[in-house]
């Protein structure tokens, strides 16, 4: 029996065609990848699954339930405040990603406009150790400046 080594990514986001280059560049780096377009959604599935996430992607800026909330419900709930929660934003205001560290995200991607840097972005995701990685401020911020630095 053949082992599955590929990692499980929620992604919610309300913008159709982030969730289609998202999808595309999971699918290139040949990880499991689910959908949703509202934080509800992928609320509901979190609570009846599987498939169970290994890391879960949040926009913020979302219609009905934004991500600040969907990052604190994550972070309340007892059977899913060890998952990694990475925020995935085109801002990069200081008081936002504070906001994100103080409600408990393991890190701050800015959004790219190229699928390479999404997908470098990906990989750098992937490749952290979640169950020994300790957030500071100093490794919680992250945006193409990183990806130079990273090599897989």
């Amino acid at each position: 029996m053949a082992v599955d080594t590929c990692t499980t990514i929620f992604y919610v986001d309300d913008d159709e065609d982030d969730r289609m280059f998202f999808e595309e560049v999971t699918q290139q780096i040949g990880e499991k990848i689910s959908l949703f377009e509202f934080g509800d959604q992928m609320l509901l599935q979190l609570e009846n699954p599987p498939p169970y996430p290994s890391v879960i992607f949040v926009d913020l800026n979302m219609p009905i339930k934004d991500g600040f909330e969907v990052l604190q419900e994550i972070k309340k709930a007892e059977n899913l405040k060890n998952i990694p929660v990475i925020i995935l934003s085109t801002t990069n205001n200081s008081d936002t990603v504070n906001r994100c560290l103080d409600l408990g995200a393991s890190l701050y991607v800015q959004k790219s406009i190229s699928l390479k840097d999404l997908k470098k972005s990906l990989e750098y995701v992937i490749s952290i150790d979640w169950q020994s990685h300790v957030v500071t401020k100093n490794n919680f911020f992250t945006s193409e400046k990183i990806y130079s630095l990273y090599k897989r």
